[in-house]
């Protein structure tokens, strides 16, 4: 009988084999629990398969470890306030005394009382009147946005979540998002709250304990799970996409073959999409760097560049999770095989 592979390519999914967070995980919780929280809002940033989701998910699964604690998951690409409503209400089913009897809301709005009539309501008064009965019994809401996107709807609903906690509603708002579309909507002129609002940066996961679980999980010595470990970089969706590969290949086929598999997952899952974000500069950067540290000067040589305006992509690349400058003057990409597959993009 066949083994259950442990690992998974599904964006968002928490996988059987995963390495925690666990600073991150505390540091969200502790300050959303909190008898005082410094913010009732926290942002999770970071580049396309690095782990936002999941990180996210954990969190929902502390806080409702918590009897007091709802957990409401909004879709970033609907109306954010009427599915909030929605959902709002969807959730607080099973609570009684929360809702009138019979009541109901649907996607044009529409509360439905004990006469069973329909009474036309906004979003907003649903949310207000849960809200209220949700504080009352000192129960605390954690709203969830992933991928969040600059908007009319982001507005809308930012500028209702200020009001809300202006009432001492106990809501709270934890949200993931790309670089580009994070830095668009803090430097929003009407969402400046959220220009304060505390933000997650994702590391790179640790290489020794990567390398733990790949000794683990396929019975191999420390150096070969080491190899492997030092092969994804840290990158977390890497680390998923070699994991799957080696633990279905690893009798059949060698190392190599294995990472071009690798690389043509990363390419559909992943880089493709970077790659097709990237300005035409921003690609020259990439392509002037090597698969090691690559000194600014050179790559300023090779793409015929000043340093004062390499220093601009360089901020942007950084911001975005693609490179990294770790020792001065010298710059390095940070997911793992992109330089090899960037070429191939560019050959094309």
């Amino acid at each position: 009988m066949k083994e259950n592979n442990p690992f998974t390519l599904s964006f968002g999914k928490s996988p059987n084999e995963l390495i925690s967070r666990y600073e991150y995980v505390e540091e969200i919780v502790h300050t959303f629990k909190s008898s005082n929280p410094v913010s009732h809002a926290c942002l999770i940033e970071g580049i396309r398969g690095s782990g936002k989701t999941v990180l996210m998910t954990t969190v929902e699964k502390e806080l409702l470890k918590e009897k007091d604690w709802i957990v409401v998951d909004i879709n970033s690409t609907q109306d954010l306030l009427s599915d909030f409503a929605i959902r709002l209400v969807d959730a607080c089913k099973k609570f009684t005394d929360i809702l009138k009897k019979g009541f109901n809301v649907s996607v044009a709005g529409f509360g439905i009382g004990l006469n069973g009539e329909n009474q036309n309501r906004n979003s907003i008064s649903i949310i207000n009147e849960i809200l209220e009965g949700l504080k009352k019994k000192n129960k605390k809401v954690l709203i969830t946005i992933d991928e969040v996107m600059n908007g009319d709807s982001m507005r809308h609903f930012a500028s209702e979540f200020q009001i809300f906690l202006r009432k001492d509603y106990t809501v709270f708002l934890l949200m993931t998002g790309l670089y580009e579309n994070i830095f668009s909507i803090q430097n929003d002129p009407s969402l400046t709250f959220l220009l304060r609002t505390p933000k997650i940066n994702l590391a790179p996961l640790s290489l020794l304990q990567i390398s733990k679980q790949y000794q683990k999980v396929f019975d191999i010595d420390i150096e070969l799970a080491r190899k492997l470990a030092k092969i994804t970089k840290g990158y977390a969706f890497a680390f998923q996409a070699l994991g799957l590969l080696y633990f279905d290949y690893r009798t059949s086929l060698s190392l190599e073959e294995i990472l071009i598999k690798f690389d043509d997952l990363l390419d559909d899952f992943v880089y493709r999409k970077i790659w097709e974000g990237l300005s035409e500069q921003d690609r020259n950067v990439i392509l002037a760097i090597t698969d090691s540290k690559t000194k600014v000067s050179e790559i300023c040589q090779k793409v015929n560049m000043t340093s004062s305006t390499f220093s601009k992509y360089r901020e942007r690349l950084i911001n975005r999770g693609l490179i990294a400058s770790t020792q001065h003057g010298y710059v390095e990409l940070i997911l793992p095989r992109f330089a090899e597959i960037a070429r191939a993009y560019a050959e094309l």
